[in-house]
């Protein structure tokens, strides 16, 4: 039985997905994704999920605004392989008063690979501040389901 909410293992609970391609260079000596490398799977498409999503809200539109990584959890749940890509899926988990944890799963041929939650702070003159209200609405429109 898995220590995770079954959800977090179905693709269909997540609102965006994404396919990232793994490359050769992305396998250990073992002939699987290392873990570095889904690390770094799981950071490309968090940045085309933000893009996607959430540039109106960020430091293009508003210099005095940044978001930063406070935390980055991935559990590898099995092995990934090369040349198969990583269906990237991403909702939102939980909204606090001044950040979110984006929750992840990465899925090849069906199975989910590993999961990965990101705590995301928002900062406003290098402090952490209040979500402004659109940007609450927006991260509640893409809330995961069954989290």
């Amino acid at each position: 039985m898995s220590r995770f909410a079954p959800a977090r293992l179905s693709p269909d609970a997540y609102p965006h997905h994404v396919p990232v391609e793994t490359r050769f260079q992305d396998l250990d000596p073992l002939g699987h994704i290392n873990n570095v490398a889904m690390a770094a799977l799981f950071e490309q498409a968090r940045v085309r999920f933000n893009r996607q999503h959430l540039l109106p809200f960020g430091r293009h539109e508003q210099p005095h605004v940044r978001w930063l990584v406070a935390r980055v959890d991935v559990n590898y749940l099995a092995e990934a392989h090369f040349p198969d890509p990583v269906d990237m899926a991403s909702g939102i988990g939980r909204v606090g008063g001044s950040s979110w944890t984006m929750l992840s799963a990465g899925f090849q041929q069906g199975r989910c690979v590993a999961l990965c939650d990101t705590v995301i702070v928002y900062t406003a003159n290098g402090a952490p501040a209040a979500l402004p209200d659109a940007l609450r609405s927006t991260l509640g429109s893409l809330a995961m389901l069954g989290r």
